[in-house]
This record gives C-alpha cells, sequence and structure tokens, in this order.
C-alpha cells in the first residue's frame, strides 16, 4: 500500500520508528523538532497530522507520545497458525503429523486468539459434508478440551480422523455428520488433539 508520503514526511517516519525500536518509546514532537533542526514544534507536529492523514500513524489525543505506527499494530493482531497436512475425514486411519506451511489470520476478524494453541489440518473425505466441512477445506483448531457436539480431530486406536465428539452416559465416542459413515468407539482410547474453532475455504 503506497502512503504517497513527501520525503520529509518519510523521513519523519524513519526517525520514529528508528527511535521506538531503539528505546521503546516514540520520541516527542521537541525531540523531533531538534532532529530535523526545525524552527519550532509546530512543523513538527504537522509532520504528524500529516502522517496520520495519510493512515500512517494514529495519536491518541493530549498525549506527547502516544503515536502507533500503522504497519506494526496490524502485525500485532495477526496469528500465525501452523498447517500439520491432512487429516481424514472419512473412516480413521494413521497420519504422521508434519509442517507443511503456515497460514495467517487477523484475530480481530477471525476471533482467534494469538495467545491460543491453535494449528490447521486440510480436510480429506466427504464425512463431514453435513456440517458444512468439505474435501480440501482447511480446518484450524485449537488445544483444548473438547464438549460434547464439538468438531474435532481425534486420534482412535491410534488412528486419526475429523469428527464430531459425543459424550453419552460418560463415554465419548465420534460421529460422522454422513449417513454412509458408522459411529466410531473406541476399542482401546480416544485422544482428542483439537477442536475446531473456524474454517477457511478456497473457492475454485
Amino acid at each position: 500500500m503506497s502512503f504517497d508520503l513527501t520525503s520529509r514526511q518519510q523521513q519523519v517516519l524513519e526517525f520514529i520508528k528508528e527511535a521506538h525500536s531503539r528505546s521503546g518509546v516514540v520520541p516527542s514532537t521537541r525531540e523531533i523538532q531538534e532532529h530535523f533542526g526545525f524552527a519550532s514544534q509546530t512543523a513538527a507536529v504537522n509532520h504528524l497530522r500529516a502522517l496520520e492523514r495519510k493512515g500512517v500513524i494514529q495519536r491518541q489525543a493530549g498525549k506527547a507520545r502516544a503515536v502507533s505506527i500503522v504497519s506494526e499494530l496490524k502485525r500485532e493482531s495477526i496469528v500465525d497458525i501452523p498447517i500439520y497436512g491432512q487429516i481424514a475425514a472419512g473412516m480413521a486411519e494413521a497420519v504422521e503429523e508434519e509442517s507443511v506451511g503456515v497460514i495467517s489470520v487477523d484475530s480481530g476478524t477471525s476471533g482467534i486468539s494469538r495467545k491460543a494453541a491453535v494449528f490447521a489440518l486440510k480436510v480429506r473425505g466427504d464425512s463431514m459434508e453435513g456440517a458444512q466441512i468439505n474435501h480440501g477445506d482447511l480446518v484450524i483448531l485449537e488445544h483444548r478440551e473438547p464438549r460434547s457436539g464439538d468438531v474435532v480431530a481425534a486420534l482412535i486406536d491410534g488412528e486419526t480422523t475429523l469428527k464430531r465428539y459425543v459424550l453419552e452416559r460418560g463415554r465419548p465416542f465420534l460421529r460422522a455428520e454422513n449417513s454412509l459413515y458408522p459411529d466410531l468407539t473406541p476399542v482401546r482410547e480416544l485422544l482428542v488433539q483439537g477442536v475446531v474453532v473456524a474454517l477457511i475455504r478456497k473457492f475454485r
């Protein structure tokens, strides 16, 4: 994105960035004035106003050093989510976890906290179509305790699958959202690896 800055505005912006990186605080208008040799603080204020109008910085009224750089604010809201390969939305199968990339989402828009322990998997199969989770979709999952009715990635008797977690009479099992697939009841163990919290679909 181009902000169409003048050369002096660009210099002021770089000075703010460098000072903040070095000391953790942004320079005051007096410090900007002294650095650039402006005749008065008014010139420094005018440059800050111009940068604010062009959407490069945000200022908080009444506070001399309350300046935020917009590009850094935007990055602070981004969550980088590792993609750990694929997951079967069909019959459970043995799968080795492997990191195949990263997807970045905005925490405010997605509702995913930057502090959440999340990961993503690509769906393979059609057993969850009734839950609007289709083959090729990317599901984002959070490491947390499941509630009955959650869609989860689960390890059942050593094999991994994407299903709905159901708890009846204190006993958990997995349910597909496609009548072609049976319920899966663990013989030995059922370990939930993550709960689906979001879905990303690529339109072809």
